[in-house]
């Protein structure tokens, strides 16, 4: 293919910010837009200079010229238009969280290698070039050993009641928005957990505003991860080596920079790149359609769902079920 072309689903800030990203990228075309109401497909068209809009999103997805959709709607609606764009031929890259919870995700995952398509939970902070360096001194043993880590992702939402981020017909909560940073980034470096526990308040709707989470690994490693809607915090993450420390400054998942501490020295290592970040997320979906894979090396679907699989065990525990999520007959 000389060009990509990219279709987006759904007109909010976070489909915006790709919108504005794809227009100047080389090797994507921006081809077409859907919305629920065809002004709204115009408006945004409009902005971003999209040629093709579409009032619905079935419309969007039977575009036959299209090749690729970002899903950017509500965690509530991923699994549903995820499925839609599949079953037209359309390789996807869907926002984060990926799906209510781990079954959906399965499903989609079942449904693209079913069609031969490629899909990839759109975490786009594990492409940014301060996490490919990271990767790479994990894996000299710059630090040693590492034994601990720390995260933390919070702000305070000042929204109503009906506003997707506490909705939970929305699958609000701060688990689903912000939590999926921390145990994605915790789950690059070490997997998956083999212990949980956790501390959480539940706001006035039912959905999680806030909580810190405990990984538990094998042979005593630990993760502490903060997540909340409720309360502003620090926006840093810290691994704690044997023999040494990285420190990524706040924000963390945009940072451009890492800070190594050794021997009482602390060193900057610069990570430098222009935009939002997103340009290397749709890089990466666009190197892995034109070579016919169906998923992503470095955020494959197993790892997208086995954070779902410990989100899952997270809201058990807090006995936090959402309306809409699909379970188990």
């Amino acid at each position: 293919m000389d060009k990509i072309r990219w279709g987006i689903l759904s007109t909010g800030r976070i489909a915006g910010r790709l919108a504005d990203t794809l227009r100047g990228l080389e090797g994507a075309e921006l081809w077409a837009v859907g919305s629920r109401s065809l002004e709204a497909a115009h408006v945004f068209g409009e902005q971003y200079g999209i040629p093709r809009r579409y009032g619905s999103y079935a419309e969007l997805a039977a575009d036959p010229e299209l090749d690729v959709i970002y899903v950017a709607s509500p965690h509530s609606h991923h699994y549903a238009h995820t499925l839609l764009c599949l079953e037209h031929g359309k390789h996807v890259l869907c926002e984060k969280a990926f799906a209510h919870n781990a079954l959906e995700a399965r499903r989609m995952a079942l449904k693209a290698r079913q069609k031969g398509l490629f899909l990839m939970e759109a975490m786009w902070t594990r492409f940014l070039p301060h996490m490919v360096k990271l990767r790479e001194l994990l894996a000299r043993g710059v630090i040693g050993e590492v034994r601990m880590i720390q995260v933390s992702m919070g702000f305070r939402a000042q929204v109503g009641p009906e506003h997707r981020l506490v909705n939970p017909e929305l699958a609000g909560g701060a688990l689903l928005d912000v939590g999926v940073y921390p145990l994605s980034f915790t789950s690059m470096v070490w997997g998956k957990p083999e212990r949980l526990d956790s501390q959480v308040y539940l706001g006035p709707t039912g959905v999680d505003e806030q909580a810190v989470l405990l990984l538990g690994y094998r042979d005593g490693r630990m993760a502490t991860l903060i997540s909340s809607l409720h309360t502003p915090t620090t926006v840093a993450a810290y691994l704690y080596g044997t023999e040494g420390y990285v420190e990524i400054p706040s924000p963390w998942y945009r940072a451009k920079s890492l800070v190594l501490h050794r021997n009482g020295h602390a060193e900057t290592l610069e990570c430098p790149y222009e935009g939002h970040g997103d340009q290397f997320q749709a890089l990466e979906a666009m190197n892995c359609i034109r070579a016919g894979k169906l998923e992503s090396e470095v955020m494959p679907l197993s790892e997208t769902i086995a954070v779902m699989e410990v989100m899952d065990a997270f809201r058990a525990q807090w006995g936090l079920r959402y309306p809409g999520e699909l379970v188990e007959a």
